[in-house]
Parts: structure tokens; sequence; C-alpha cells
């Protein structure tokens, strides 16, 4: 599949998405762009504002399969994986997959699961596998966890490991609606007399599949590389940070960037989409030391000032 034809399959799943989910037009162009990267996102922001529905509309539209886990603090590993479960008429054990096997998990506050789940969790994610008692057992591509996790709600929460943080392409928000969205959304709710929207197919499992593997076409001149990996290294540099972004956030800066050149129908990425991915593709990579961070500095503000200072190089 071309870029041209990757990027006239994507307009109709903007709009399939658009039938539930009122406005918010940046998080979704950035949840369809980590999702054509092929990336963990990670949603963090207020209850009640809608990321359950986008995550539900986006597997409708992409004709993936979906499965939401409601992440408690007495979840079991193999409550997410699956087991080996005895079959009484052979008399053997056999595995029966858990909700971790869909292409869609939506993973909601991720950050109320033990230790023990979100290290089953992050096998996942890195390796496209669960491992149980009986083996190793892949699950289907595309495999993509979007989790949630509330902000403010610290009670009866495991912090994720920053290892496992890490693994997430993008750290995003989704934002109260305007006035006008909010109205638009209750007009909605009346208009059709049912709690849930209709989102359609506009792809197949296997054409998503084509259109992510059409990422790998689009081209980066090495001088945006040079920019990229400048980026990334004036965070380590900032003496306000703990740690910076390790070469992980580069690759991440790569795959977006491509994907979001895809979705704009250009066979090369520019700067203006490295600029546009570097906020909620880095901030969350990064550690700030505890006096900064007791002020209020956090790492996108690390990261803003990595956008302010490196040099932007001009292409042809």
């Amino acid at each position: 599949m071309n870029i041209e034809a990757a990027r006239e399959r994507l307009g109709p799943v903007r709009d399939a998405v658009h039938r539930a989910v009122v406005g918010r037009e940046t998080a979704v162009d950035r949840i369809l762009t980590g999702l054509v990267a092929d990336g963990h996102l990670l949603l963090e922001d207020f209850p009640g504002l809608g990321k359950t529905l986008i995550a539900r509309s986006f597997a409708r539209a992409l004709g993936l399969s979906f499965s939401r886990i409601q992440f408690t603090a007495d979840l079991l590993p193999h409550d997410i994986t699956g087991g080996e479960v005895l079959d009484p008429a052979r008399g053997t054990f056999s595995f029966r997959p858990g909700p971790l096997f869909a292409q869609l998990v939506l993973a909601d506050e991720i950050n109320r699961a033990p230790p023990k789940v979100q290290s089953a969790l992050l096998e996942a994610m890195q390796e496209y596998q669960v491992t149980g008692e009986g083996g190793t057992h892949p699950l289907e591509r595309p495999f993509i966890v979007l989790a949630t996790q509330n902000p403010i709600e610290l009670e009866g929460t495991y912090p994720l490991p920053e290892a496992q943080v890490d693994r997430f392409l993008m750290r995003l928000d989704v934002g109260y609606p305007t006035r006008e969205e909010e109205r638009a959304i209750l007009a909605r709710r009346k208009e059709r007399k049912q709690e849930e929207a209709d989102v359609p197919r506009a792809l197949s499992a296997e054409d998503f599949k084509e259109v992510q593997r059409a990422v790998e076409d689009v081209e980066m001149d090495p001088a945006i590389e040079g920019y990229v990996v400048d980026l990334v290294a004036a965070t380590r540099r900032d003496a306000r940070a703990e740690v910076g972004a390790s070469p992980r956030g580069s690759l991440a800066l790569l795959k977006l960037s491509r994907a979001r050149a895809l979705i704009e129908g250009r066979t090369f990425v520019l700067p203006d989409d490295v600029k546009a991915v570097a906020l909620p593709g880095l901030a969350h990579r990064i550690l700030v030391k505890p006096e900064p961070w007791i002020r209020g500095l956090r790492g996108r503000d690390i990261v803003q000032s990595a956008l302010d200072q490196t040099p932007v190089p001009k292409v042809p």
C-alpha cells in the first residue's frame, strides 16, 4: 500500500470515531498517530472525559478485536493473561486465553494493579507474548495497549515502574470539551435515544496492518534524524533532569513523526512533524530532580526547553 492510499484509508477512520466522540480533535489525531505507529498509549486524565469511549470507537473503526480490563488491587496475573484449565473429557490441561488476547486492549486505571500484574502486562507490551505454566503464547498483531490512569487519585494505587512507563509510545491527555462541544454531546445523546453510539467499521484489521507497514516507506532526511538525536540529547543535558530520554525516545520520535507524515499524505518527514510529537513522545520518559519537581517543573517543561533551544534544520 502506498502513502497516498494509506492516507485515504485513514480519513474514514477519523470520521467514524467522531460519530461517537465530539470534538477532541487534537487527542483523536494524536491517538490515531500512535496507533498507526503501532505503539502503546497512556491516557492520563480525569474521569468522565471519554477515554473508554475513544478506545472502543477506534477498535470498531479499525476492525480490531477489543477488550477492556478494569485494573484493581486484587487482580492476579492469570486474570489478564489466562491460564491452564483442565479438560475433563480428555483429562489434560489446555490454555484458555485471557482478556489480553485482543488486538486493542483498554487497561483501565492501570496504576491500580499490583506489581505482579504489571510485570505480566509489561511482557505482553514488550515481547508481544504471554508466558504461562504451559509455555509461551504469542499475541495477535497488531497488539496495542491503551492504558488510562487518574492523575489526582493516588489512594490504593501502585506507581507504574519507570521501565513500563518508557514502553508507552506516547502519554496523552483528552481535556475538557468546549461549551459548544459539550452541548453537542447532549444533543447527540438525545437524538440517538440510547447510551451507545454507532461507530461503523472503516477498515479491516488486515487493511490497518497494511497502513502500519506503509509507515516504513516514509523517508526521513539525515538532517532531521540529527535533529531528533539533538532533541533527545538536550533532555539529558538539562541540569533539572535526573534522567533524560533514552534512545528509545529517539526511536519513538522516528516512528511518530513518520506516522504523522503518512496521515498528512506526505512521503517524507518535516521538522514540524517532529515538533508535533515531541511533547507526548518524550515528556513521560524524563525524571525530574526533586527540587525542580517540588516547584512544579515536569518532564514536558524540559522537552519544551529542548525544542526552544535546539536549532531546526533546513531541509530541501
